[in-house]
C-alpha cells in the first residue's frame, strides 16, 4: 500500500496540494487571549493577520497534543500500513516531540517514521511534497525516510522581514540580534541555521532586500524544488517571484501565504523562501 504522508499546520501547504497529494495536515494552536484557534482549521489568514496588526499583545502559539498525533496516526492506517510523518523543527516547538510521543500511544499497527527537518514552512512544505511524490511512485518507507532524511540537509529557509519585533517577542531571537532590524528602513534578511532562527543580514529597503534573496537563490547551483511564500502582500510576493523566474520557471516555483503559527514571529510584510538542493 503506498506510504502515507503526516506533516503539521506550519508547513504552509495551499490547500490544493494538500489535496491533490492526501496529505494530513495536523494543525498547531494559537492563542489571542483566552481564545484558541487551530491553524488554518478555525481562523482564516485574513482573519489572523488582521487580528495581529491590530492587537496589542502577541498571540501564543502551542504545538499539537501527542492525543492528536495518535488520532490522526489511527485514522490514517486505515489507508495504509506505512505513514512517514514530517514535522517543524524541534527547536522552534515542541510538535516533533508530540508526533514521537503519538507515534508510542497510537494504537495503529502499521509502521511509523517521524523525522524532524530542522525546518518549516516552505522549507518543510517542500519535503512534505517531495516525500509525497516518491509515495506515488510505490517507494516504501524505508526508501522514502532515507531520501528524506539526506534532502533535509539540502534544505533551505531563509527570508526578509519588515521588523525583528515578533520574533524577538515571541523568543525566537534574542535581543542582540533584534536591535540588527531598529535601523529606520532596514528590511532584515533572516534564516533558518541547525533548526534555529538566525540574522543573515541587512537590506535598505524592500527592492534591495528581494534583490539580496535572488542573489542568494542565484549562489545554490542546482536547485530541485523551490518555494515562496508572504504574510501579507501578495503583490510583494509577484515581484520576487518575478525576479527569480530567471533561476526557475515560475510555474515551476510553488506559491504560499505563511499561516498563523509561523505568522506570528515573522509578522507582516515578511517574504520567505524555501529551495532544496540538488545532489
Amino acid at each position: 500500500m503506498t506510504v502515507k504522508i503526516v506533516t503539521d499546520s506550519t508547513a504552509d501547504l495551499p490547500p490544493n496540494v494538500v489535496q491533490e497529494y492526501g496529505l494530513t495536515v495536523v494543525p498547531l494552536h494559537i492563542h489571542f487571549g483566552l481564545e484558541t484557534f487551530e491553524d488554518g482549521v478555525d481562523i482564516t489568514q485574513e482573519q489572523f493577520y488582521r487580528r495581529l496588526t491590530s492587537e496589542h499583545h502577541l498571540p501564543k502559539t502551542s504545538a499539537p497534543s501527542a492525543g492528536a498525533f495518535a488520532e490522526a496516526y489511527e485514522r490514517v492506517s486505515q489507508e495504509t500500513d506505512e505513514i512517514l510523518s514530517l514535522h517543524i523543527s524541534h527547536k522552534l516547538s515542541a510538535t516533533y516531540n508530540s508526533a514521537v510521543m503519538g507515534k508510542e500511544r497510537t494504537s495503529a499497527t502499521c509502521n511509523i517514521s517521524v523525522i524532524d527537518t530542522l525546518s518549516t514552512s516552505m522549507g518543510l512544505a517542500l519535503l512534505t511534497i517531495r516525500a509525497a511524490e516518491m509515495a506515488r511512485t510505490g517507494a516504501s518507507l524505508s526508501e522514502v525516510t532515507a531520501d528524506i532524511n539526506s534532502a533535509l540537509l539540502r534544505t533551505r529557509f531563509f527570508g526578509v522581514v519588515d521588523t525583528l519585533e515578533y520574533l524577538y517577542k515571541g523568543g525566537r531571537i534574542g535581543g542582540a540580534s533584534a536591535l540588527l532590524g531598529s535601523l529606520l528602513r532596514v528590511k532584515p534578511i533572516v534564516g533558518l541555521r541547525d533548526g534555529l532562527v538566525h540574522p543573515i543580514e541587512r537590506a535598505r529597503g524592500l527592492q534591495k532586500a528581494i534583490d539580496r534573496l535572488c542573489e542568494m537563490v542565484a549562489s545554490y547551483k542546482h536547485i530541485s524544488s523551490l518555494a515562496v511564500a508572504h504574510t501579507t502582500s501578495s503583490e510583494d510576493e509577484d515581484r520576487l517571484v518575478k525576479q527569480m523566474s530567471q533561476y526557475m520557471p515560475a510555474d515551476r516555483i510553488l506559491r504560499s501565504r505563511v499561516g498563523s503559527t509561523i505568522g506570528t514571529y515573522l509578522g507582516p510584510g515578511a517574504l520567505t523562501i524555501g529551495l532544496i538542493e540538488g545532489e
